[in-house]
């Protein structure tokens, strides 16, 4: 009887630790630019351009080209770590920008290699109508 009263004793005291484990965050839910979807935004209005990138890696995204200032300016540039963060793991770079006038322009961004110079990787090119 005893012996059963410690069993009893220890899955008790088991199963209440189990439940005060931390949760574990989810990744990040961060909605990736869609390049096939032209971006359509108002004159004066602040736009994103949310694109899956891996600093670890060595590779980066720069603009390639000239931006159409008249259309568009470019405002700033943040690294968002996928959740939970891991060593070598990914997330989004958020570029924004700003829309100034009406017209349609492109943005170009390239990924580029570790090490300096040389052409892009890859393209990804993002249609911009500005109203």
């Amino acid at each position: 009887m005893k012996k059963l009263f410690v069993m009893l004793s220890i899955l008790l005291l088991a199963s209440a630790c189990s439940s005060l484990k931390p949760e574990v965050e989810p990744a990040s839910e961060v909605a990736v630019t869609d390049p096939a979807n032209p971006i359509e935004v108002k004159r004066g209005e602040v736009f994103e351009i949310v694109i899956p990138s891996n600093p670890s890696t060595g590779y980066h995204w720069e603009i390639v080209g000239m931006l159409n200032e008249n259309v568009v300016l470019f405002n700033s540039r943040d690294y968002t770590a996928d959740q939970p963060v891991m060593p070598g793991s990914g997330g989004v770079e958020v570029w924004t920008f700003s829309a100034v006038s009406a017209g349609e322009t492109q943005i170009t961004l390239g990924s580029y290699p570790p090490g300096v110079g040389g052409e892009p990787d890859q393209t990804v090119v993002f249609e911009i109508v500005v109203r």
